[in-house]
C-alpha cells in the first residue's frame, strides 16, 4: 500500500513539521520551502493533506495562510493547538559571550526580546524563513532559536523556554482538497465579504446573535482586487450538522457579496 503524504513548512525541525507529525501519524511528511508550496502540493495531488498555521496567541492570524485557504480549493478538517517552546540553540563548545548574531524566524525573535536583550545586548538579529532554518547558520559566533523538540547532534539547547510569554500557542489546520463537509463539528470557519453599505458587518454579526451562536474569532484582511474592501475570517462555535448552524450560515451567505466555507472541525 502506498504511504500517504502530508505537506508542511520545513526544514527539518520546524514547528509545522512537529504539528504535522502529531496530526498525521503514519504519513510521510513532505517539507516545503514556503506556505504557497505547501498548499500547492495539496491542490496538485502530490500529497494527501497539508498542515499550516493559522493563528498564534501572541501575534494573531497568519495572514498568508488565511489568504491561501480562502483562494485555493481546500478545506480545514481538524485543528491542533501546539505550545510554542522556544529554546536558544548553539553549537557544542560555543560560549555565549562570543555570540554576536542571533537568528531565527521573525516571530521567534520578537517573542524572545526580553531574554535576548538581557543576555545578548550587542547582538545583531537575523531573520530566517523558519525557526529550524537557524540551525543551518550556527557557528562559534551565531546562535539560533528553535523549538524544544529539535534534536540534532552537536547542537545544545537551553534548559528552559526563553520566550517572554510561556503560554504561547499556535493553532494549525489540517487541510484536504475540496470541501468535504463533515456531518458533525464543534467549530465552523468561513470567510465573508460584506456588501459595501452602512451596517453590513453589523447585520452579518447579528445573524449569529439571533441564532445564539458564539463567534470565537474574527479577523479582517484586505480584498486584494479592490482597495478599501475587506474580507472577514470568522469562526463560530457550533455543529455544522445542526439545523441552527446551517440556517445561520445560509442567511449569512445571502447577506454577503462573497462567502466561502473554509472548515468545520472539532
Amino acid at each position: 500500500m502506498e504511504t500517504k503524504k502530508v505537506s508542511c513548512l520545513g526544514p527539518y525541525g520546524s514547528y509545522s513539521e512537529f504539528a504535522a507529525q502529531r496530526m498525521c501519524e503514519g504519513y510521510e511528511v513532505v517539507l516545503c520551502h514556503n506556505f504557497s508550496e505547501t498548499v500547492r502540493k495539496l491542490t496538485s495531488g502530490e500529497v494527501d493533506l497539508s498542515v499550516v498555521p493559522v493563528e498564534n496567541s501572541l501575534n494573531g492570524g497568519v495572514s498568508e495562510c488565511l489568504d491561501l485557504i480562502n483562494s485555493e480549493d481546500v478545506f480545514g478538517q481538524r485543528e491542533y493547538m501546539l505550545l510554542i517552546d522556544h529554546r536558544l540553540a548553539m553549537l557544542e563548545g560555543t560560549k555565549a559571550e562570543n555570540v554576536d548574531i542571533v537568528c531565527s524566524h521573525q516571530q521567534a525573535l520578537g517573542q524572545c526580546v526580553e531574554y535576548l536583550e538581557r543576555h545578548f545586548p550587542a547582538a545583531r538579529f537575523v531573520e530566517t524563513t523558519s525557526t529550524a532554518e537557524s540551525l543551518q547558520m550556527l557557528n562559534a559566533h551565531t546562535a539560533g532559536i528553535v523549538g524544544a523538540h529539535v534534536k540534532r547532534e552537536g547542537v545544545v539547547l537551553s534548559a528552559e523556554n526563553i520566550a517572554d510569554h510561556k503560554g504561547n500557542y499556535t493553532r494549525f489546520l489540517l487541510l484536504e482538497r475540496g470541501a468535504n463537509i463533515p456531518q458533525r463539528s464543534a467549530m465552523v470557519f468561513f470567510s465573508a465579504v460584506c456588501m459595501h453599505k452602512p451596517g453590513a458587518l453589523v447585520n452579518l454579526l447579528k445573524i449569529f446573535q439571533r441564532y445564539s451562536l458564539n463567534l470565537t474569532r474574527i479577523q479582517s484582511r484586505p480584498v486584494k482586487e479592490e482597495f478599501g474592501q475587506y474580507r472577514f475570517f470568522i469562526e463560530i462555535a457550533g455543529d455544522i450538522g445542526s439545523e441552527r448552524v446551517r440556517s445561520a450560515l445560509s442567511e449569512a451567505r445571502k447577506s454577503c457579496a462573497s462567502f466561502k466555507l473554509l472548515g468545520a472541525y472539532s
